[in-house]
């Protein structure tokens, strides 16, 4: 059994409710403990200094044990904790003694029409573990995929670039505790682009035949080992032109999960980031999208933890 909670974060709003319900899912197919935080945001006049605490009177927890209730016949160990403090920083704390944090699209705050709240957005950026965005029911994405794959299945964007990318890793181990299979999608840029003379682009003569089946070899090299890992989960591989983030958006619709690094570290910026193709998955998907850091922090346990570290 996996010791590390799945943890979903609350604040009473729907989306938070919807989040509630997925990490509880979660919690069961790990069998692993829930931990519900609800953390109050601190007032804009407290001081610098003002350090988050434990409350015991929280409405919210107390709506989240009424709900759960409800399903107490098929629901994991759950255990609840109330913060005060700044969601993002307390959650990026909470998450280091977690599996997975679960948080909704947006909260209670900001404006109805944004699409991804300040909390998802720092908890995908800081969290020391796996995080997962659930987005609202309804996003509209592209219908133009050619062959798409339907059904029940795991999504993740699959760079043939760079070695060690957890993600892959955290997308087969979730298609096996579902039982579903694993889409891989890579995208090479196309049309490409080269300069011809300042201010001016030309296209170069190269077959995109040629191109995709160069990154088609790539790629199933780096599934092969992830194939041997974990042999009960097919493998759907996609091989598409153009733009990556809009490609995996689309691939999104009817997914169970949409799995995407964090981003890579670079030398002169060795701060935690979200890459713009990450960004723009967590704001379009259709499904919900887990960011998984691609330095790994082992948080996951078990098995899992120990085949990550034979890659």
């Amino acid at each position: 059994m996996t010791t590390l909670p799945v943890i979903a974060a609350v604040d009473g709003s729907e989306d938070s409710l919807r989040a509630l319900d997925w990490a509880v899912r979660a919690a069961l197919t790990r069998e692993a403990p829930l931990r519900v935080v609800h953390v109050r945001q601190y007032p804009a006049w407290a001081p610098p200094e003002f350090v988050a605490v434990d409350t015991a009177d929280d409405p919210v927890l107390d709506q989240v044990r009424a709900r759960l209730a409800d399903g107490a016949a098929g629901r994991p160990e759950v255990e609840y904790l109330s913060r005060v403090g700044a969601p993002g920083t307390v959650l990026a704390e909470v998450s280091a003694e977690a599996s997975l944090l679960v948080v909704g699209s947006r909260g209670r705050g900001g404006f109805a029409s944004l699409l991804l709240g300040s909390t998802g957005i720092a908890a995908a950026r800081d969290a020391h573990c796996p995080v997962v965005v659930v987005p609202r029911p309804g996003r509209q994405v592209p219908e133009d995929l050619t062959g798409a794959s339907d059904g029940p299945r795991v999504v993740v964007g699959l760079g043939v670039d760079r070695a060690g990318d957890d993600a892959l890793e955290f997308a087969f181990a979730e298609a096996e505790r579902r039982r579903v299979r694993v889409q891989a999608v890579t995208v090479y840029p196309w049309p490409p682009q080269i300069w011809a003379a300042p201010g001016e682009f030309a296209l170069p003569v190269i077959e995109e035949a040629g191109i995709a089946a160069e990154t088609r070899a790539l790629a199933e090299e780096r599934l092969g080992p992830l194939r041997e890992r974990y042999p009960g989960v097919a493998v759907d591989l996609a091989v598409d032109g153009g733009d990556a983030a809009g490609r995996l958006v689309a691939h999104s619709r009817n997914a169970e999960l949409v799995v995407v690094g964090r981003h890579q570290r670079r030398l002169l910026v060795p701060t935690r980031m979200v890459g713009s193709v990450t960004q723009a998955v967590l704001l379009h998907a259709a499904a919900p999208v887990a960011v998984v850091d691609p330095h790994g922090t082992g948080q996951d346990g078990g098995a899992d933890g120990e085949r990550a570290g034979q890659e």
